[in-house]
């Protein structure tokens, strides 16, 4: 009998948020991380797990504390002795965001180590949530272990979510970030690509043809576009859902990685896919009118319950 807990794999940095003048916001985030607060957010009664690798070092202490504050735990993930958090800035132009990044030896990169911790962190999860920058911070050995614990837990009965968030600089090239993503989607369950990253790494031309070649391995896919409406392929058949036009949004990050845990919040309690795309857009819609990438529990619940 499979639990109804959420897990979700991947790395959480340090974020840097330019206020005005030289003073930077230190904070916590990350696409998977983001996705599960989100979840958490609006599915508070199902516990939480963020499944990955830490450091010993004090921001690795505060990270797993904050998490703990928020009700999300870490299950058995690895302390790693010497080990320390990626850490990256935002800095915006208006709205837009570009990201410069520190973490070629994050702890993170080792969460697949144990893989007894790593199989025993997605036992009897109801939702087993991961993304392709998960893959790409993996050796290609850590990888397939991965692979093989999410493939494991879906074969109990956990429903998998992926967002393939296509990130060039993390892959050593398009055709490996092709190869492993193509791997991650045949133990998928709900695809939640983008549609510029499709394009820039399969080449699709448009959402359509994405859903087409992703139905090839997934039965239920949702294909982001911005402010473009978002494209639901469920059994043959494409819905389009529009998406919400903020007119002076404060930070778009973290937007596509809310929308994803509206979309599964609302998959969770029992919503069609057409509707789950409805509050995913409203969640996305909220986050992008707060700074940073998490928006406080309660804004979620009102964009999310807002009818």
């Amino acid at each position: 009998m499979v639990g109804n807990g959420i897990a979700s794999i991947g790395e959480c940095m340090l974020e840097l948020s330019g206020q005005t003048g030289p003073n930077w916001r230190m904070g916590f985030a990350g696409d998977t991380f983001n996705t599960l607060w989100a979840l958490h957010a609006l599915n508070g009664d199902r516990p939480a797990t963020y499944v990955s690798a830490f450091g010993d070092d004090p921001f690795s202490q505060g990270q797993i504390a904050f998490f703990a504050e928020n009700g999300i735990g870490i299950g058995s993930s690895p302390v790693i002795p010497g080990a320390r958090p990626g850490l990256y800035a935002i800095t915006l132009t208006g709205a837009e965001r570009s990201f410069t990044y520190w973490r070629g030896d994050a702890a993170a990169r080792q969460l697949a180590s144990d893989p007894a911790a790593l199989s025993e962190n997605l036992q009897n999860q109801s939702l087993v949530y991961f993304s392709g920058i998960t893959l790409a911070i993996l050796d290609e050995a850590a990888r397939a272990t991965l692979l093989a614990a999410v493939a494991k837990a879906r074969a109990a009965g956990s429903t998998v979510a992926f967002d393939p968030n296509y990130r060039p600089r993390l892959w050593r090239s398009r055709e490996d970030a092709q190869a492993a993503i193509v791997e991650a989607l045949a133990v998928t369950d709900i695809a939640l690509p983008t549609f510029p990253d499709e394009q820039m790494l399969f080449g699709d031309e448009t959402p359509e043809a994405t859903a087409d070649r992703l139905a090839q391995l997934v039965k239920e896919i949702v294909v982001k576009n911005g402010e473009q409406p978002a494209l639901i392929a469920e059994n043959g058949s494409f819905q389009d859902v529009p998406a919400i036009h903020v007119a002076m949004p404060a930070d778009t990050t973290g937007a596509g990685d809310s929308f994803n845990g509206g979309y599964l919040a609302a998959r969770l309690a029992g919503h069609d896919p057409r509707e789950a795309a409805r509050r995913g857009h409203r969640v996305a819609a909220a986050v992008v009118q707060v700074r940073g990438a998490l928006a406080p529990f309660e804004t979620l619940r009102a964009a999310f319950d807002k009818s």
